[in-house]
């Protein structure tokens, strides 16, 4: 299954049936009347955030999406049937924009939200309606009103708990699969991670959930690499989780670059609490590790942590440095593991 976080969407709502024109014609009844019944409503258009979706891609393949018309009315003071409405079932996370990609129409944070994206036309009225003292054989009757019909767009912005930044390589997909059950793309060469994973983490028997995101590269807000594409992923998180590669001979201006890029991005990236690691430390012996660890909390004026994912060493520290930061309303009690059956 591929990811997709953007799209446009075509949407209408239901046309409003007309109302009708009609008389009561039945055998010895002098002064029948007007019997004319209303159209029924027009379908509305709804969007829901529903669980076990992490992708837009349904909608890559149908883009437009249109609710059921009213029936018109009939005789005998016969209502017609309303239009079906029609649901856009979205992931938990997603946010709706008008076709600017610009005003925020809703954001979908929470299970089960709903919101009215456009409203079915109401039915017009039969001549029954307009039937008065003075108008007795009223002969009109309303249409029924349009649809609306409006252009939007889907913007998924992954709900998650931490984000992982660094530049390629950095070990960020390594972490996750190392604290996680996601088997990300691991390989020793540049953007192996082409979209976000998401993973969830335990520590201390409380879980919470990573995203791992495309790394950055000098220059991700001009588009350069795959640009600040992804950094909307990251913008819910609570901690952000910045991994700086202990090997690269450019320490300091690896740190710099992604401040630098985050800091360019905006929306409130660069005030979230942030965790500098320095990774693969399993490659550097005792005394480089902590010339560079005092290099970099130099650099950041703040707290530098050592781990090595691949080893394994110093994640159990950083899982509860980045609990720390986590509100307890947003953990998850771990499961218990089930002991293995011994006769």
């Amino acid at each position: 299954m591929k990811f997709l976080d953007l799209c446009k969407v075509y949407i209408r709502s239901g046309q409003g049936g007309k109302g009708c024109t009609s008389f009561r014609r039945e055998k010895f009844i002098e002064y029948g009347g007007p019997d004319g019944g209303d159209g029924g409503r027009g379908g509305d258009v709804w969007a829901e955030a529903v669980d076990g979706l992490n992708t837009l891609i349904d909608f890559r393949y149908q883009q437009h999406f249109f609710a059921g018309n009213g029936v018109p009315g009939m005789g005998r003071q016969r209502t017609g049937a309303d239009g079906d409405d029609i649901v856009l079932r979205v992931p938990v996370g997603t946010e709706i924009l008008d076709e600017d990609e610009e005003t925020v129409i809703a954001d979908l944070t929470e299970l089960g939200q709903r919101v009215l994206l456009a409203k079915g036309g109401n039915g017009g009225w039969g001549n029954l309606h307009f039937k008065t003292s003075t108008n007795q054989a009223p002969r009109r009757a309303n249409p029924g009103q349009p649809g609306i019909e409006r252009t939007i767009w889907l913007r998924l912005k992954l709900i998650a708990d931490v984000g992982l930044l660094g530049l390629p390589n950095a070990g960020k997909s390594t972490f996750l699969a190392a604290t996680s059950n996601a088997r990300p793309k691991i390989a020793d060469y540049p953007f192996t991670t082409l979209h976000p994973n998401l993973g969830v983490v335990g520590v201390d028997g409380k879980e919470f959930v990573v995203a791992d995101i495309p790394g950055l590269i000098e220059g991700a807000h001009e588009g350069r690499g795959l640009g600040d594409l992804f950094l909307g992923h990251v913008e819910r998180c609570a901690v952000l989780l910045h991994l700086v590669d202990g090997t690269s001979g450019t320490l300091l201006e690896d740190w710099e670059t992604i401040i630098t890029e985050i800091e360019a991005y905006g929306e409130g990236l660069a005030d979230k609490p942030r965790v500098t690691v320095l990774n693969k430390i399993d490659a550097l012996d005792d005394e480089e590790r902590a010339f560079l660890k005092e290099e970099l909390e130099a650099k950041t004026g703040g707290k530098v942590m050592l781990m090595s994912g691949a080893a394994g060493e110093g994640v159990t520290e950083v899982l509860r440095e980045l609990r720390g930061y986590i509100d307890e309303n947003r953990l998850r009690e771990a499961p218990e593991e089930d002991t293995p059956w011994q006769p």
